[in-house]
């Protein structure tokens, strides 16, 4: 019995400091915030981890939107937040739990007004929703965020929340509109600690000439300073969407006009066309330069950022993008824009970098589809209808040439289906800015899923009715085959920045190749129908010798336009 109840003394021991609280019932740090972690000491370097909020100020019972987020994919498995006064060492106002991965805690005797995990699972991203309690000036929120069982962060904070009363929201400086080529309009300083900033290199200084820069610092309601600056001779513009894709978002240009000073624009983009103009509406510019051709320039905007016709949200995709301009307007970028990795708030303290190259998940669908229908299906076509009578032998009791068809047919739809499905979870769903490109894609999975359905029920070769499946199978690859080669010449489109449009010519090359192909095959058949023309080299038929050539120019296309997947 004494054997069992020091065993039963160890495994509380061993529950509670080593295990620590992975149910998240963490009451009794309500005050100190600290974990009751054995020999765990708070770490003093950044944390990776940043509280973002989806508003500057308040009012009593305002909610609040609040998420704690990794930085740069870090996880942690446990927390604790709180609102409080500014060097307050207690809870204030309550939240509304909106995840089974979160519970409200009790702390000062108020339900809620902490929240915390429920498991220990890794987590990158928590949102909860802050109710505003009334007579409260100022909050701050802070997080304890531990990562592992020896390494936590205590002092992870959020800007500071104003209560609307306050004279700080409503006393904006008033500002001039400068344009002298020496005004100081973009600065590193304060990056992560007093405003948002995203730029590239990450951390770069917007004096580098090799630097492109945006930052927002939040200054009260919908009221951001936002500065830009970048190596250009047309423009610099930042824009807020809801996905990588370009479309339906939120746009600032600095855009260098005729007399060589810069014009900050509005505007909004339905797809891949131009942006529309928007008017200025409530904007304050506050200076603008363009010194050894960098384009600089620093407003206040009072805007409601909204990425649709009818919505306003808090967290956003960040673009920033260069290219030329002509007579003020803006002209297609270049290259791709730089995207952040994830959306952001841009009213919280961090200092992001980000890449202009294509997502690797939209790379991956855009090289299946072309291996496809640039070739396995365009091979597996040519078997069906030229090979036939060039192959005659059997396996298993069935033509060779119809075992190849049927294999690479079923790898095409394979090959469609996976890439289908890349793209869809790379866009989250369904993306109106793919535009006809999407439509076409969605036809051309439906018509090749239902083609191998069909042949499956085909029916037997002596059936009176076996023409129609035959002109049906025929027509339907057809379809298929000029709509996948569309979706293509699209998706490329898409993809390709240079102005040149180097691989949507490639892609007209092979277009070109493949009837050349087609047409040398079909007169090849039909002189051997004639009897004009007969195989001299009975053991390499001729559609077989023409086939082989048209693999080495189908290889030649699809690896050009491979690699140029892989450089976008």
């Amino acid at each position: 019995m004494e054997t069992l109840f020091r065993l039963f003394f160890f495994w509380k021991v061993f529950s509670s400091t080593v295990l620590g609280f992975p149910s998240g019932k963490i009451s009794g740090s309500c005050d100190s915030m600290l974990p009751s972690h054995r020999n765990a000491i708070s770490q003093t370097s950044p944390p990776p981890y940043a509280i973002s909020v989806s508003n500057t100020s308040f009012a009593p019972r305002d909610e609040i939107i609040v998420s704690l987020t990794g930085i740069k994919g870090s996880s942690f498995k446990g927390f604790l937040l709180q609102a409080r006064t500014p060097g307050g060492d207690s809870a204030v106002g309550s939240f509304r739990i909106l995840s089974p991965s979160t519970q409200g805690l009790e702390c000062n005797n108020i339900q809620n007004s902490s929240v915390s995990h429920t498991n220990r699972l890794d987590k990158q991203n928590v949102t909860a929703v802050w109710i505003a309690p009334p007579g409260v000036g100022q909050v701050v929120f802070r997080a304890t965020v531990v990562q592992n069982f020896t390494t936590f962060w205590s002092e992870v904070q959020s800007h500071l929340l104003v209560s609307s009363g306050a004279s700080f929201v409503s006393t904006l400086p008033s500002f001039t509109q400068s344009t002298s080529s020496s005004a100081t309009v973009s600065t590193e300083e304060g990056c992560g600690t007093n405003k948002f900033c995203f730029s590239n290199p990450e951390g770069c200084s917007p004096q580098d000439p090799n630097c492109y820069f945006m930052s927002s610092e939040a200054l009260g309601t919908s009221v951001f300073k936002f500065e830009m600056s970048g190596s250009s001779d047309g423009y610099v513009a930042i824009g807020f969407s809801d996905d990588t894709i370009m479309g339906n978002d939120d746009i600032y240009n600095c855009v260098r006009n005729d007399t060589d000073h810069i014009e900050v624009q509005h505007a909004f983009s339905t797809g891949r066309t131009r942006p529309s103009p928007l008017p200025l509406g409530e904007v304050e510019i506050l200076s603008t330069s363009f010194n050894n051709g960098i384009i600089k320039c620093s407003f206040i905007s009072r805007n409601v950022i909204s990425t649709q016709p009818r919505n306003a949200g808090s967290l956003y995709y960040i673009f920033l993008a260069f290219g030329p301009s002509s007579a003020g307007q803006i002209r297609k970028h270049t290259r791709r824009p730089f995207i952040t990795d994830q959306k952001v708030n841009i009213s919280s303290f961090q200092s992001l970098g980000g890449t202009s190259s294509t997502p690797s998940i939209i790379k991956a669908h855009g090289a299946l589809m072309l291996i496809a229908w640039m070739t396995t299906g365009s091979v597996g076509m040519i078997f069906a209808r030229y090979l036939k009578k060039s192959i005659k032998k059997t396996l298993l009791g069935k033509d060779i040439w119809f075992q190849i068809h049927s294999f690479i047919m079923l790898l095409t739809v394979v090959t469609t289906s996976i890439a289908f499905i890349l793209i869809f979870t790379a866009v989250k769903g369904w993306s109106y800015d793919a535009g006809a490109h999407a439509v076409i894609g969605c036809i051309v999975m439906i018509l090749s899923f239902f083609q191998p359905v069909i042949a499956f029920f085909r029916p037997s070769l002596q059936n009176n009715r076996r023409f129609v499946f035959n002109w049906f199978h025929m027509l339907n690859a057809l379809v298929i085959k000029v709509l996948a080669v569309a979706a293509i010449f699209l998706g490329l489109q898409m993809l390709s920045n240079t102005s040149n449009q180097w691989m949507v010519k490639t892609m007209g090359g092979f277009v070109g190749w493949e009837a050349l192909i087609a047409i040398t095959l079909d007169v090849n058949d039909w002189l051997k129908k004639k009897e004009i023309y007969a195989d001299p080299q009975p053991k390499m038929k001729s559609e077989l010798l023409l086939l082989l050539i048209y693999l080495c120019g189908n290889l030649a296309f699809l690896i050009a336009l491979l690699v140029g997947i892989g450089m976008s």
